[in-house]
């Protein structure tokens, strides 16, 4: 299961990449590092555009985890959205983080609609399942529908010109999926409950910063998926 903590998994190359990128002068590195001690400075000090421009701009392979390079540009295009808090961008962060580095992901070829079947085979195991692995596959299926409609969205649009399901196909299913997961006694156990209410009545706008992250940060439509993060 997704849980939003990616801020809980910055690693100490994390903190020294921060305190490089945003200090000026040594007192500026000592300050940064005493900050970054306290949750809700280090919130702020996340959201810092200069954090995000050395992130994007970087001409060598970065020596970060994928939990601060993905948790800084989802709150980028998130913040100013439906899906406005940083829990919640911290979700779809350690979403993109799980979904990347799976084994189904990196096999997915863009020329083939085994996505498609993959979302029947889920759908079609929830009617069978009982209310806890139900629960486990609607979550499953909604962030694999927001995943999908928003990193892949160009290649959704040309197999529906095909006849293939299109966005509002994906946007249907992650929506009511996120909803009907936010109902569930174990998404409050979780405390999940407030990020998927919040995915559910921001589904297209999330999809849509998505859409916006694929295309002019991360390049996902292109074989070479994501930059070389240390």
């Amino acid at each position: 299961m997704i849980h939003a903590n990616c801020r809980a998994r910055f690693t100490a190359d994390d903190f020294d990449f921060i305190v490089r990128s945003l200090a000026h002068s040594p007192k500026d590195a000592v300050s940064l590092q005493r900050l970054l001690i306290d949750a809700d400075a280090r919130d702020e000090i996340l959201e810092h555009d200069a954090l995000a421009s050395a992130i994007l701009e970087s001409a060598d392979s970065l020596q970060i985890s994928t939990s601060l390079y993905f948790y800084v540009l989802c709150r980028r295009v998130l913040k100013n959205t439906a899906v406005s808090s940083r829990d919640a961008a911290d979700y779809i962060a350690a979403m993109l983080d799980t979904f990347t580095h799976t084994a189904r992901m990196q096999r997915m070829d863009p020329r083939r609609d085994i996505e498609l079947r993959y979302v029947s085979d889920i759908l079609l195991a929830i009617r069978e399942a009982a209310p806890s692995e139900a629960f486990l596959l609607r979550s499953h299926l909604a962030n694999y529908s927001l995943f999908l409609s928003g990193l892949f969205s160009e290649n959704i649009d040309k197999r529906a010109r095909r006849g293939a399901p299109d966005l509002s196909f994906y946007e249907d299913i992650g929506r009511s999926s996120y909803r009907v997961a936010a109902e569930h006694r174990d998404a409050k156990r979780f405390d999940l409950a407030a990020i998927y209410h919040e995915l559910a009545d921001g589904f297209r706008e999330a999809r849509l910063a998505l859409n916006d992250l694929a295309g002019r940060l991360l390049h996902l439509e292109t074989p070479s998926a994501l930059p070389q993060i240390g």
